[in-house]
């Protein structure tokens, strides 16, 4: 993306003359996860297509809304839907909301998913904790840092071992034990899309480690550690990707979405609360 430090610059000064309050923690809300955003207090709305280099969010299930306020405490900037790669977007324009949170002054991001679960004994509804990632697409070549590095934004060669912040990991676990709320943990497998998986494909992730199987969260994660940004992403299993199981559909990800709400919000409020 050329002049990707001015473009930040200038989404970054058009967001924060509408901000009542700097936010510190940025949270990214998956497919049917978006309602959350409802409960902050003070809020302050602007759609992408307000925000200068946003792209537009289509997907069904993701508003395409950037509201800042305070939810539990924290002065919060929270993205009510995301950028895929499927979409036709680079990586790094997947990844732009992400740069401009951090110019923002975020120092934390929270990433939420819908994902497949790739074990036959989960359920779905379940929420799990993603201890690691497999970003297939960035293996394969479509990677957010591929061009030339701005060593303004984060270093040439940014560490990804330990990308998921170990201290924010343990307040999820922490908050999921004392809301009796049971906390999967697991590697997530970022794939292109939009297709769902084949069965060979399944078979194949659960060789390589897979736990839960999706098509975001990867590249995010990577931008926000390249600028410094600690990290906790949770996945909403919404369906089972199972090799001999029926075939997932976007319908049953938005509905699983719905029945998880409540829990799912409670779990994220209880994260913000613990931060401090």
């Amino acid at each position: 993306m050329d002049n990707l430090f001015e473009k930040i610059a200038e989404a970054r000064a058009a967001v924060a003359g509408r901000l009542v309050a700097q936010p510190r923690v940025a949270l990214v809300l998956g497919s049917g996860l978006g309602g959350l955003a409802d409960e902050l207090a003070d809020a302050v709305v602007m759609p992408y297509a307000d925000i200068p280099h946003f792209p537009t969010a289509t997907v069904h299930g993701h508003r395409g809304e950037l509201a800042a306020g305070t939810l539990a405490g924290q002065a919060v900037a929270v993205m009510r839907g995301r950028f895929h790669f499927y979409e036709g977007y680079s990586m790094q324009q997947v990844t732009f909301p992400v740069r401009v949170l951090q110019a923002l002054g975020c120092e934390t991001l929270v990433l939420t998913n819908a994902a497949g679960g790739l074990h036959a004994d989960w359920q779905v509804g379940d929420l799990m904790l993603v201890r690691d990632l497999i970003f297939v697409p960035g293996m394969a070549g479509h990677h957010p840092l591929r061009g030339p590095n701005d060593e303004r934004l984060g270093p040439r060669f940014p560490a990804v071992v330990g990308a998921m912040d170990t201290r924010l990991c343990e307040i999820a676990r922490q908050v999921a034990a004392s809301q009796q709320t049971t906390l999967r943990e697991g590697v997530y497998v970022m794939l292109a899309g939009p297709s769902f998986e084949s069965a060979a494909e399944l078979r194949m992730l659960r060789i390589w480690g897979g736990d839960a199987v999706g098509m975001s969260t990867a590249p995010e994660t990577i931008v926000a550690r390249h600028g410094g940004m600690r990290v906790l992403a949770i996945s909403l299993i919404t369906n089972l990707a199972l090799p001999d199981g029926p075939p997932a559909n976007h319908a049953e990800v938005i509905e699983a979405g719905e029945a998880a709400k409540p829990r799912f919000s409670t779990l994220l409020k209880g994260i913000l609360a613990a931060l401090g």
